[in-house]
């Protein structure tokens, strides 16, 4: 039975960790999303075709 636990300790760690990991690169990704929007919206106006 102890083997089981320490399974599911340690699967359950590694599901936080990766759950941390990607909550991060989601925010960032989003952050620097807007951020390049926020420059291209900015700059539309020098764009010329």
């Amino acid at each position: 039975m102890e083997k089981a636990y320490l399974a599911m300790k340690k699967s359950g760690t590694g599901s936080l960790v990766l759950g941390i990991i990607i909550l991060v690169v989601g925010v960032t990704a989003g952050i620097l999303s807007i951020v390049n929007g926020a420059v291209l919206l900015k700059n539309k106006k020098s764009i010329t075709f």
